[in-house]
This record gives C-alpha cells, sequence and structure tokens, in this order.
C-alpha cells in the first residue's frame, strides 16, 4: 500500500511539473533567457553595422554585427534573415576612442581606456510601438598606459564588443 502512494505521489509531482512547463511555453512571450518576443514575431534583420567613428579600426563593424547575430541566433528562436524580419537592427560604430582614465602623481597616465559608442535604429514590424529611431550605446574596458593599444587591442574590442551586444539585445528583445 505503501508503495503505491509513491508512486502516485511521484506521478503527481511530475504531471505538475509538466502542466507547469506547458503553461510557461504557451505563454509565448516569456522564455528561460529572458526575451520577451512575442509568439508571433518569427524572423530577424541584423543589418552591417557601418564605421563612422573618426580613428579606424577595419574589423570592429564586422565583429560587432556577427556577435549580435550569433548572439540572436543562439538565445532566440528566431530566423535570422537578410531582409525585411518582422524584427530589424540597423546600427553605426560612431566612437573609437583612448583617454586616460588615471593619472600618476607625475601627471602621467597610469591607466587607460578604450570607449567604443554605437547607434542604433531598432524596427519591430509586428509591433510598431516597440520601435525606437535612434538610440545610443557605449562600453569601454581599461588597460595599463604602459601597454600600447595594438598589443591588448583584439582584447579589449572583443569584451566591449560582448557587452554592447548584450545591451542591444537586452534593448531590443528582452525589455530591461
Amino acid at each position: 500500500m505503501k508503495m503505491k502512494r509513491n508512486i502516485f505521489a511521484s506521478i503527481g509531482i511530475a504531471l505538475a511539473l509538466a502542466v507547469t512547463a506547458f503553461i510557461v511555453h504557451s505563454c509565448g512571450i516569456y522564455s528561460f533567457t529572458g526575451t520577451s518576443i512575442q509568439p508571433d514575431v518569427k524572423t530577424v534583420t541584423i543589418n552591417y553595422f557601418e564605421y563612422q567613428a573618426l580613428k579606424v579600426n577595419p574589423s570592429l563593424s564586422n565583429q560587432i554585427t556577427e556577435a549580435l547575430q550569433e548572439k540572436f541566433i543562439r538565445l532566440t528562436k528566431l530566423e535570422l534573415v537578410d531582409m525585411e524580419g518582422d524584427l530589424e537592427i540597423t546600427g553605426a560604430v560612431t566612437g573609437y576612442d583612448v583617454k586616460a582614465t588615471a593619472v600618476t602623481a607625475n601627471e602621467e597616465a597610469a591607466q587607460n581606456r578604450l570607449t567604443v559608442n554605437v547607434k542604433i535604429s531598432f524596427t519591430n514590424r509586428k509591433y510598431p510601438e516597440d520601435d525606437f529611431p535612434d538610440k545610443s550605446f557605449s562600453a569601454y574596458a581599461d588597460f595599463d598606459a604602459m601597454t600600447s593599444l595594438d598589443a591588448v587591442e583584439a582584447e579589449l574590442c572583443e569584451q566591449i564588443v560582448e557587452q554592447l551586444c548584450d545591451d542591444i539585445f537586452n534593448a531590443t528583445v528582452a525589455n530591461w
């Protein structure tokens, strides 16, 4: 008799978990990645980020574009399309600067900061109330002033691109 109760208890727990999972999944606008994409939104277009900054980094536009596309593929069920996606992101790198952030007693730079600025426009063809025409994002990484930018630029840009993509993703589909 005790064994039957354990089996029924286990079945009850399993059934409750299955029903909960079904309800969460069927709501459609919530996911475990934190996105709030409506169920009828199926595609996304992420256009190539133009480079408009004065200081040149020839690979940065490509890095941002590819990283953002990868993030959407990895964290959503949206299909990446070349044109006219339900969601569309267009962006540009508008700033790429290095400035001293810490100065020694001898008035020499002790630490430098690489800052990247981007501006994006977001279009939601299914829910235009979520659109925003121009929104700016900025991310930075610090490095020792005794180190040349050339020596650390690739690593710093990788960190900055990751932060920018997180911020853009959150602003467009996570509604944070």
